[in-house]
């Protein structure tokens, strides 16, 4: 399937690993323009390089961290110089760190929504204009299963995601008649840094072998395994595409059937 898709600027967040990276190697390889940023400038660059040789594709990376405004006032002006105005937004971040309402103070919910709600509300007021004028656009949140069934010890990352889905749902709504699409996608668990590092947690706390929680995460999932970055990837690829001109609002788990809902 042609995606239509080629020569569009994409700008992926949160890219250097994980499902940043994949999401940004699949709209490399249906022919668009590719922006990676993240913190760290030597994996990120290490990627741009990667995922170019992959697809033979254009990769520009430029270091940001998405919580710091003024790094994504920069990061958006670096990608419009070099590649031109971002058609493709995929709003991607690292989760905040796990535990229960006890466990969190002020300093916790503020970061966690500077990291997980305002990145996104941020870099979609920069783009969303040119969009708007274009009469094309394409957003893809990359929230968590946890928007549609909460998960344990992850309270900040299950209330500040919803936050996300509920603006990005609003927002379709506002923008659906101009040829702009907002949809969110939910992995469930994926063989990711960020699902190692909280079974790794859990492990501590609960004093038991990490394999142990991971055979306990995996007997939850009807799949019976992980999901893998590239399947999640796809999906993100074909919401950016021409043929998902009709999509819009909607939030699509990958989750290999972990969650038990009907919607």
């Amino acid at each position: 399937m042609d995606l239509g898709i080629q020569i569009k600027v994409a700008l992926v967040t949160a890219a250097s690993k994980g499902l940043g990276k994949a999401a940004a190697r699949a709209l490399s390889a249906e022919g668009a323009r590719v922006a990676i940023a993240a913190r760290g400038e030597e994996t990120l660059r290490a990627a741009a390089l990667e995922i170019a040789a992959a697809t033979g594709g254009t990769v520009l990376a430029v270091p940001a961290d998405v919580s710091v405004a003024g790094d994504l006032e920069t990061l958006v002006a670096e990608v419009e110089s070099a590649l031109g105005p971002v058609d493709i937004l995929v709003n991607n971040a690292g989760g905040p760190r796990p535990g229960v309402f006890t466990q969190m103070e002020d300093e916790d919910w503020q970061g966690a929504v500077e990291l997980n709600l305002l990145s996104a509300i941020r870099l979609i007021r920069m783009v969303l204009p040119g969009m708007r004028a274009r009469g094309w656009g394409r957003i893809v949140n990359i929230t968590s299963i946890a928007v549609k069934q909460p998960i344990p010890d992850l309270i900040l990352s299950n209330t500040v995601r919803s936050g996300l889905v509920a603006m990005a749902k609003t927002l379709a709504d506002e923008v659906a008649a101009e040829g702009i699409t907002v949809n969110n996608v939910c992995p469930g668990y994926m063989a990711t840094d960020r699902v190692r590092a909280l079974n790794e947690a859990a492990s501590r706390a609960e004093g038991i072998p990490v394999e142990e929680v991971l055979q306990r995460t995996v007997a939850a999932i009807p799949a019976g395994r992980m999901g893998q970055p590239d399947e999640l990837a796809a999906l993100i690829a074909f919401l950016s595409s021409q043929q998902a001109a009709y999509i819009n609002g909607a939030t699509i788990q990958v989750d290999g059937g972990r969650y038990r809902g009907l919607m």
